[in-house]
């Protein structure tokens, strides 16, 4: 089984991406793309299992809005660390439409990003198999300050009370 980051732990990925083509298994968590999810709708949302819908960086959000409430998992994703389409994605889901499922970044992403990318709202992280998962984990500790709104704090720095 794969593994992935998920809310800052190693842990085995428990879902299963369906190539477009390939047949849906009949049970159990399978992560779609979002031309199959326009296609079989109806079939996925009755089969049993959690469902999961993955969306290239160049497919408006605004497109799934309505169909949120179906998806336990989106996962976005980078086709290029230097691509940063996907963090609209994540803040725009996270922050304008309120998505409280898995968020998992998926495809080239470099560990210097992941802080950022979890305060854009990402709680999974899907690395390629050549990226050390250990050494991942570091770049969330790496800064214990943030002074801008963000996802995961709505205060900026000068707003929040201190204790």
């Amino acid at each position: 089984m794969r593994r992935i980051i998920k809310n800052r732990q190693i842990v085995e990925d428990q879902w299963r991406q369906v190539a477009d083509g390939e047949p849906v298994p009949p049970q159990g968590a399978v992560i779609v793309s979002l031309a199959r999810w326009r296609q079989e709708q109806e079939a996925l949302l009755t089969r049993p299992g959690k469902l999961g819908l993955r969306l290239r960086n160049d497919e408006p959000v605004a497109g799934i809005v309505a169909d949120l409430p179906c998806f336990a998992l989106i996962a976005l994703e980078f086709p290029s660390f230097k691509d940063g389409r996907a963090l609209t994605q994540a803040r725009l889901l996270r922050e304008r439409h309120g998505y409280r499922g898995e968020l998992r970044a998926v495809g080239d992403i470099l560990r210097d990003q992941l802080f950022f990318m979890q305060r854009c709202g990402f709680d999974a992280f899907e690395l390629r198999p050549d990226r050390s998962l250990e050494d991942a984990l570091e770049a969330f500790d790496e800064f214990s300050v943030t002074y801008q709104p963000a996802a995961d704090e709505p205060l900026p720095l000068y707003r929040r009370r201190c204790s």
